[in-house]
């Protein structure tokens, strides 16, 4: 079986269901079972598989209450390198090339340009501001990333537990810069993105509401 095909049935079985789960964040067995249907002793069956195979580890929770913290399930980095990123050595070579041949005001100024285009005609015609973002998450949802959308302060946050340019990012951390201005054309607003572009990046994009929306 070709690795892609492996890796295309795991993530269509019970166990991929868990890796998408847990993208969002830690998880602890009772949460997993409840949100999949399952037994308790079921989920920890196949999370004691997923850990010999390198695909989660165990971690201390917050203590809540009187008793022992509660015991969390993560993604290791080896199961975040089994989503699809087939994109990913071609444009890490082709902003390689740009680099090379452009400064770097010049290449963030064709990103963003590149961003502008992709959202084009992706907001929703006549929305208010809230449709437009949920009109922009749903993109950044088509694109492979998982992401939740706060509000507070007159502003909303759209946080990533999954960046969907994640590959690209520790080399080429600009490439943020192209998904801030894709979601600034869709929403019709500045968008500012606060990406953690470390070790295991997460998306991070601020939008300011206008005082009407408020």
């Amino acid at each position: 079986m070709q690795a892609s095909q492996w890796i295309e049935r795991l993530l269509s079985s019970t166990r991929g269901q868990i890796i998408s789960l847990l993208r969002r964040a830690p998880a602890a067995v009772g949460e997993l079972a409840g949100a999949l249907g399952l037994t308790d002793n079921a989920v920890r069956a196949h999370l004691a598989a997923m850990e010999r195979d390198g695909l989660v580890e165990q971690r201390r929770g917050p203590v809540r209450g009187v008793g022992k913290p509660a015991q969390l399930y993560a993604l290791t980095p080896a199961a975040d390198a089994l989503l699809p990123k087939a994109y990913a050595p071609v444009l890490g070579v082709l902003l390689q090339t740009l680099g090379e041949r452009m400064g770097p005001d010049e290449l963030a100024g064709l990103l963003r340009e590149v961003g502008r285009r992709a959202g084009a005609g992706r907001g929703r015609e006549g929305a208010d501001v809230r449709m437009r973002i949920e009109a922009a998450y749903g993109v950044l949802g088509e694109m492979g990333g998982v992401a939740e959308i706060e509000e507070a302060d007159g502003a909303v946050t759209i946080r990533g537990f999954s960046c969907p340019l994640a590959a690209l990012v520790p080399g080429h951390p600009q490439v943020c810069q192209l998904a801030e201005a894709m979601l600034t054309e869709i929403v019709g607003v500045p968008v500012r993105e606060q990406c953690d572009k470390g070790e295991r990046p997460r998306c991070c994009f601020h939008i300011p509401l206008p005082a009407s929306a408020s």
